[in-house]
């Protein structure tokens, strides 16, 4: 059985550095997504749409793992793309808003029909409710700045501004907001969190 470190192969993208602001090509890459919106913090269907992405992403890996491929490697993080008709909520604390995309890369060598057939396996398991809603999908962002914020995300406005400076001296923003959760939450210190902040950029 072959090992296979993801985030160690796209480095570049999965792993950047807190002391700088860099600028990174993002290739299109598949991801298995869902849209919601609302409050992160309150909204069940934030809660069902993360549950059914790992689940899918798990079953996935494993199927890998036993299969004729049989290569071993570790789910990717959770990601989140943030975005609002008026962007003036996110300097406010109604967060009901709040439009997102959550989603998790898959890794190019696994088959499309594998993926397909995990999203059936889960939902036969475990008939999870958004399930129904997940989607694979192509996404690039050419273009961005990125760097990698540790703290609580109620914090992150300072890097956030850090970042959109860093374009603004090169280009203009982009496309969405995008998160990349490297931490646990249920589990580590919120002042340890670990979180990539980027920003297409044009």
């Amino acid at each position: 059985m072959s090992k296979r470190d993801l985030k160690a192969e796209l480095k570049h993208m999965y792993r950047p550095s807190a002391k700088e602001i860099v600028e990174i090509e993002v290739p299109p890459m598949r991801f298995l997504m869902i849209d919601g919106q609302g409050d992160p913090n309150t909204s069940p269907w934030y809660v069902e749409a993360v549950e059914a992405l790992f689940s899918v992403s798990y079953k996935t890996k494993f199927s890998v793992k036993r299969g004729p491929l049989a290569i071993d490697y570790g789910v990717m993080p959770l990601e989140g793309l943030w975005w609002a008709d008026d962007l003036s909520v996110f300097s406010g604390e109604d967060r009901t808003q709040w439009k997102w995309t959550m989603m998790i890369m898959q890794p190019d060598f696994v088959d499309e029909a594998l993926i397909h057939a995990a999203i059936e396996e889960v939902r036969r398991a475990k008939g999870l409710p958004a399930i129904e809603a997940l989607r694979l999908e192509s996404f690039g962002e050419g273009r961005c700045a990125q760097t990698l914020h540790v703290g609580p995300f109620s914090e992150e406005g300072p890097t956030i501004g850090r970042v959109h400076d860093f374009i603004a001296a090169r280009g203009a923003l982009a496309g969405k907001h995008h998160e990349i959760y490297l931490s646990d939450i249920r589990r580590g210190d919120p002042s340890r969190w670990k979180t990539i902040i980027r920003q297409p950029m044009c």
